[in-house]
């Protein structure tokens, strides 16, 4: 029978794995994190301590603002004295910012963080004492004589320095901001909280998307672990059936389109949103160019037609996107804008874009659209098409080669007149 536990009751740190304790704070109020992220159920700034037969060491800190009830749970499962290492898997202020105040109360401990963590310590210290440090990549360890401390390097998940530490002989992960996510529940353990799903989901959503490639890195270091017990900087520590979570990363992370369409094809999307048809007819006649092209699936989505917040998953996954829209007061049309600022989320570098749209006076959404795709490192292979009021049977033509164009560019095929890249040009 599993026991309960109430945190929020005493400032006393929980044992969770044998001399493994967390002694981390509660947020619970909190409605929003880094200002994007929205928090129904607050936050945890979890930390822990870890108990060697020659040393104790620290896993993290807490925000600054949350560092009494940090230290006094630390202070009730060890002396400073006893410190011997203090371990940073990430160096963000919600979990660093106790640092500097514990090394002042232990100033023998010895501090470790990763290759690329040194030089957001410099900024986080102000200036302060330079602190001896050493840095770690995966495969260094450090003893506390019964406990090592295993580094995994996890770089961009979802900082330059993330990483990860892990206990060798009680199987406790700890991932840092990986498998995190913004709940706060005094009963501290995933099997015996709320259903946090909706949180674990969301949180990776906004925080580990962009970075799937470095998921995917990731867990090839993680995966062959023998995992008893994960336990993440943020929300419920996973000490029931751990790896399911290990599992639904990697499904999180892996393209679902490559499994319904063969490898080798390329997928094009085109949204579009039109006022008087003129755009539309652009738009297909993009398609039928581009569908033309073998190992090319093209899809067409008119944006009047719903939200733009499920096509995020679409254009995740695609090679190639394309961007249609009339020109109206100067400016291209809310729902284009609207689909591409939720982009964010997703990794857009060297996609292939273009932008189209027909237009009444001056036509700069075309221009406009394509700024916005450089922004976000997306490759413009083929300057945009632009078509003065009703297109005529030539543009249409021009707007089939326009589209062909580009798929040949996304299938590799040679360009006779050679393609410009323009985000080079930017």
């Amino acid at each position: 029978m599993k026991t309960s536990v109430d945190v929020s009751a005493h400032r006393e740190g929980v044992e969770f794995a044998d001399g493994v304790y967390w002694v981390g704070a509660l947020d619970p109020n909190l409605r929003t994190f880094d200002i994007i992220l929205t928090t129904a159920n607050g936050t945890t700034y979890n930390s822990y301590l870890v108990r060697g037969s020659d040393g104790v060491a620290v896993i993290d800190t807490v925000k600054e603002n949350f560092s009494d009830e940090f230290f006094a749970r630390l202070e009730s499962v060890a002396d400073y004295s006893e410190i011997k290492v203090i371990v940073l898997n990430h160096l963000e202020p919600d979990h660093s910012g106790a640092l500097p105040e514990l090394m002042r109360r232990a100033p023998q401990a010895h501090l470790y963080i990763s290759q690329r963590a040194t030089s957001m310590l410099k900024a986080l210290l102000h200036g302060e004492a330079d602190l001896q440090y050493t840095t770690v990549k995966t495969g260094d360890s450090v003893s506390l004589g019964d406990r090592t401390l295993a580094f995994l390097h996890t770089p961009f998940l979802h900082w330059p320095d993330t990483q990860c530490t892990y206990v060798e002989e009680e199987g406790v992960l700890f991932s840092g901001d990986v498998f995190g996510c913004h709940y706060c529940d005094k009963r501290l353990y995933n099997d015996l909280v709320g259903d946090f799903r909706f949180s674990f989901d969301y949180y990776y959503a906004h925080i580990m998307r962009p970075f799937k490639k470095h998921v995917m890195d990731a867990l090839k270091l993680i995966e062959p672990l023998h995992l008893k017990q994960i336990a993440p900087t943020h929300g419920p520590i996973l000490r029931d059936r751990p790896r399911r979570y290990v599992t639904h990363y990697r499904e999180l992370s892996t393209s679902a389109l490559a499994r319904s369409i063969g490898e080798q094809d390329r997928s094009m999307i085109i949204f579009y949103m039109s006022s008087y048809g003129n755009t539309a007819r652009m738009a297909e006649a993009i398609s039928e160019g581009a569908s033309s092209i073998e190992g090319v699936r093209v899809s067409l989505y008119d944006l009047q037609g719903g939200e733009t917040d499920p096509f995020v998953d679409l254009i995740e996954e695609a090679d190639a996107l394309l961007f249609g829209s009339p020109t109206i007061n100067g400016d291209a049309v809310k729902p284009v804008w609207d689909l591409l600022s939720s982009l964010a989320v997703v990794n857009l570098k060297g996609k292939l874009g273009a932008a189209f749209g027909s237009y009444g006076w001056s036509g700069e959404a075309v221009r406009m659209i394509e700024d916005r795709m450089r922004g976000l490192k997306m490759n413009i292979p083929v300057q945009g098409q632009r078509v003065k009021l009703i297109p005529t049977d030539e543009e249409l033509q021009d707007c089939q080669d326009f589209g062909r164009q580009i798929a040949e560019v996304l299938v590799g095929k040679p360009q006779e007149k050679g393609v410009i890249d323009f985000a080079d040009l930017a």
